[in-house]
């Protein structure tokens, strides 16, 4: 008898970012009308290559919003960001419509930890995550609350305390955006209700250098139901929260059910909320002035697949 072919091994990891287009370069993705948005609307670009580099790949969307990361996020090794960086990065940044930058921090970092280690070498991270972003000049640095690990009112009081410690320390420009979860496991924030209590620990002083970013996959497995609620939903927000509080969206459809407590990003109108929620966020006069962020599959073509998400927003926008 023959023996058993082995099983092809199957690559699990992500495809390398494309280079980066030249900043000069003529936009040929249609990703709609850039100059419609009311509020700044993009998508998480890539800084392969250096940060600058992501200037060129936002300008290749058309995008008028733009989220990075600062740093590789599943290492702990830190850096930081010389005069020399900042200025390219902010002239490039000139060549682009971009009018709002955020940054999303490490998925390394845990400020909730009840292990006296972790939560130290994650408040250093986390400071470093916040030099980055002030030496970059932008505009917010998006972060998820811990796990809790042992007991969730101890983990919200020592996230709450990481926070303005890190704060404390490293006074800048850029607003620090907590992110609702789905609420997987011992994670935090995954109700409107935990998040308020968690921002209202920090100090008084330092809370308007604190706000929320709210993501409809997040919320909506978290059992936020957007399709057949989505007035209630943000009624509530308002009512808890508030919406002044509300620095950024993370705009990304659902592979989960609603409820399932599982973080599984989908394109837009693709997945489980569908694409009418989407035309009423695009619409809603409370969130018009919102900076809207996407952060959904890229495929192998990641310039093309965020130009057509946008280009759909801005369709749905534009009624």
């Amino acid at each position: 008898m023959p023996a058993k072919k082995a099983a092809a091994k199957v690559s699990t990891r992500k495809a390398p970012s494309p280079p980066a287009p030249s900043i000069s370069a003529p936009i040929v993705v249609d990703a709609g009308d850039w100059t419609k948005d009311r509020a700044p609307l993009g998508s998480h670009v890539s800084v392969a290559g250096g940060s600058w580099e992501s200037a060129a790949r936002a300008r290749e969307i058309s995008a008028t919003g733009s989220q990075i990361f600062t740093k590789q996020a599943n290492r702990w090794l830190e850096r930081d960001i010389d005069d020399v960086e900042s200025t390219r990065y902010r002239t490039a940044m000139t060549e682009t419509q971009v009018r709002w930058t955020c940054a999303h921090d490490s998925y390394l970092i845990n400020l909730a930890s009840p292990d006296d280690a972790l939560r130290a070498r994650s408040t250093e991270s986390f400071r470093a995550e916040l030099r980055r972003c002030h030496a970059l000049g932008l505009d917010a640095l998006v972060s998820h609350p811990g796990n809790f690990m042992d007991d969730r009112v101890s983990g919200i009081a020592r996230n709450a305390e990481a926070i303005t410690e890190a704060l404390e320390a490293e006074p800048g420009p850029t607003r620090l955006l907590m992110e609702l979860t789905a609420g997987q496991g011992t994670v935090l924030g995954s109700t409107f209700e935990e998040m308020a209590d968690l921002l209202s620990r920090i100090p008084a002083p330092l809370r308007a250098r604190v706000g929320v970013c709210l993501d409809t996959a997040h919320v909506w497995a978290a059992g936020y139901d957007l399709v057949s609620d989505f007035d209630g939903v943000f009624a509530r927000y308002a009512d808890v929260l508030g919406f002044a509080s509300l620095g950024c969206l993370h705009l990304n459809d659902s592979k989960a059910k609603l409820g399932s407590h599982l973080d599984r990003h989908e394109l837009i109108a693709e997945g489980t909320i569908g694409g009418e929620v989407f035309r009423r966020i695009m619409t809603h006069e409370a969130l018009a002035t919102v900076p809207k962020i996407l952060e959904t599959p890229k495929g192998d073509t990641p310039a093309e697949t965020d130009g057509r998400m946008l280009r759909l927003l801005r369709g749905y926008a534009a009624g």
